[in-house]
């Protein structure tokens, strides 16, 4: 993706299911911690704002640490968090000698070495890049059992309504975002199921044995039921408790992924599969998904179910794991987005004017290389069937079949990620002059003022960077047309279930309807939504009206012409992938709100509205 967004947290839970010293004896005393280490590095994509790591030690006697806890935002938070984990396995060996190897000598007198162990992966969509907004969130309490500790990846839609909640039930949480507002919601209903338990059973026992009782008879489930059922949002959350219980729980549209493993060793869980499927080696029939509304819930003896904690709703995946943010080292991922590609051929070709002699194609590094490949694929199959035809036609002289069976596209890396360049360091009057020249070209492969240049991108969000660069270099090549080609379709509404896009004008699809609505004389649209959004009940989107007097191709030219420049002599061309052809790439994966505006949640309705006031009354805030 060329226009940078933050996106997408990563969550990752490992439960070893026997005793410490299995482990220790069988792969020795760091395995899972090099587990954990693996889980959340092959899932790095997902955040490179801060991470950190949660450890839960079982049935560690009264005086003796049992949780622990490291968070970083240095610059490889992953790194910086587990090399401060080995120098307290480094001390512990030089201190403990053979006793480095015995399980109670380790968890008495070294950290991390409890059998639960919690990462997760920070992309900030609200808040400060601080140590603070890192999970997982701790909530301790002198009682193991209402300890709690929260990893997630999610974002709430309500959280005004989540903290409401939370004073009318007489708390005082300290800050009104979502994190603090889900911990503090579990919590609560963590500690009224102690409450039950400890009420059932004062008559008949004393405060040591309640404690153990709850310990065994503590129903997550219940917990989940009673604190969830208000939460309007995409969310995978993973939580364990200071006793030794485990849960994973998804929303009930399926919006944020989750996937576990399970055998007789261990449960694990991450966002992605390939993490699961890297960090120990199984097969990918083998890695299950959390099913929407659904909660893989571990109780304290290692013993695991899932089951329903919300009823779950309509299916809404979301498809921008599956274009760009997921890794795509996931076979089915790799598939769909060489189909995302492959579906654009028609549509390439029609533009082209079937001129392939002429065209060059290229991608924009480096996420849009599956997309290229099966782009290019479509193209070879398209040559195949005209190679065909011509092999069945009778003719005198072969040389117009031999040309055209030697034939290939015209495939050049044009577009080259300058990685090293910071264009933080200079002045606003400066930047965008530096801007220019993140992206670097190869040059002289292209026939000046004769080659048409195709380059493919994951999608366009703003169009920031096509306008400030890209478009600039490739035009220095002397092309005759440059088409932008977006695996993605037309960007027009916000997120708000984990993707940091809130603002409606920072898109390029909903500047170029600007722009439409101003020629067309139909600026008057804007203010009856305007209307619509303060006095409506939030029951609909009503930001689609904004876009419905104008057809996609309309759309997609005036982009074309607002990214380009004054100066770009190349005709400039931008295609967008349809939705149909997204869902046909992506049939279990239909979440398409950003494209349609169809959000799957009434809340998801609120935040366009409410993006759309903000940007009439010229607020830059988030529209959640």
């Amino acid at each position: 993706m060329s226009d940078s967004i933050k996106h997408e947290c990563g969550i990752a839970l490992i439960r070893l299911r026997k005793p410490l010293q299995f482990y220790i004896d069988k792969y020795g005393p760091l395995y899972a911690m090099n587990k954990l280490y693996l889980l959340m590095e092959k899932q790095h994509n997902r955040g490179q704002d801060g991470a950190g790591v949660g450890n839960i030690k079982l049935d560690v006697d009264p005086g003796h640490r049992y949780i622990s806890r490291y968070r970083s935002i240095d610059s490889q938070p992953i790194t910086h968090i587990f090399k401060k984990i080995s120098k307290k396995y480094k001390k512990a060996r030089k201190e403990g000698g053979k006793w480095f190897n015995q399980a109670q000598w380790l968890k008495q007198n070294c950290a991390f070495t409890g059998e639960l162990w919690l990462g997760h992966l920070r992309y900030g969509t609200h808040g400060q890049n601080a140590i603070e907004n890192c999970h997982p969130m701790l909530r301790q309490n002198n009682w193991k059992n209402r300890s709690l500790m929260v990893a997630g990846n999610f974002n709430m839609t309500n959280v005004e309504e989540l903290f409401d909640i939370l004073t009318d039930l007489g708390q005082h949480p300290k800050e009104k975002v979502d994190t603090v507002t889900v911990m503090e919601k579990i919590g609560h209903f963590l500690d009224e199921e102690n409450q039950r338990i400890f009420d059932l059973h004062k008559e008949n026992y004393n405060n040591a044995e309640i404690t153990q009782i709850i310990e065994n008879q503590l129903d997550m489930l219940r917990v989940l039921k009673r604190a969830c059922r208000d939460f309007d949002g995409g969310y995978a959350m993973a939580g364990i408790t200071g006793a030794g219980h485990a849960f994973v729980a998804r929303d009930p549209s399926g919006i944020r992924p989750a996937h576990y493993y399970t055998d007789d060793e261990v449960v694990v869980v991450a966002s992605e599969k390939t993490a699961i499927k890297t960090a120990f080696n199984v097969e990918y029939d083998e890695i299950k998904e959390v099913a929407p509304g659904n909660a893989l819930i571990v109780n304290k003896d290692g013993s695991y179910f899932m089951k329903e904690f919300i009823k779950p709703l309509e299916r809404k995946s979301c498809s921008f794991e599956r274009i760009y943010f997921s890794r795509g080292s996931d076979p089915n991922i790799y598939h769909e987005r060489k189909m995302l590609g492959k579906l654009l051929v028609p549509k390439i070709l029609q533009t082209i004017d079937y001129d392939l002699q002429n065209t060059v194609f290229s991608y924009i590094p480096n996420t849009a290389e599956t997309s290229f490949l099966g782009m290019m694929e479509g193209m070879e199959e398209h040559l195949a069937k005209r190679q065909l035809q011509e092999l069945r036609t009778e003719r005198e002289d072969d040389r117009v079949l031999e040309k055209l069976l030697s034939f290939r596209p015209r495939v050049e890396k044009l577009v080259i990620k300058d990685a090293k360049l910071r264009t933080f360091i200079t002045d606003d009057e400066h930047r965008d002059e530096l801007v220019a020249h993140v992206y670097d070209t190869t040059y002289e492969v292209i026939k000046k003022n004769v080659d048409t240049v195709v380059v493919i991108d994951d999608s366009i969000v703003r169009g920031t960077t096509l306008e400030k660069s890209i478009l600039k270099m490739l035009d220095r090549l002397s092309p005759k047309k440059i088409i932008i080609v977006s695996s993605a379709p037309q960007i027009r509404f916000p997120d708000c279930y984990g993707i940091d896009m809130s603002k409606m004008k920072e898109f390029i699809a909903f500047r170029a309807v600007l722009a439409l609505l101003k020629e067309t004389k139909q600026e008057n649209i804007l203010e009856d939504v305007y209307q619509k959004c303060i006095n409506g009940d939030d029951s609909e989107n009503y930001v689609k009206e904004v876009f419905a007097p104008f057809d996609y191709e309309q759309i997609s030219a005036k982009i074309a012409e607002l990214v380009k420049a004054d100066f770009i002599k190349a005709e400039v061309e931008v295609i967008y992938q349809t939705v149909d052809d997204l869902h046909t790439a992506c049939p279990e994966h239909l979440g398409d709100w950003y494209f349609t505006g169809n959000f799957p949640t009434l809340g998801g309705n609120k935040v366009v509205n409410r993006a759309f006031v903000n940007f009439m009354e010229g607020k830059e805030v988030r529209a959640y």
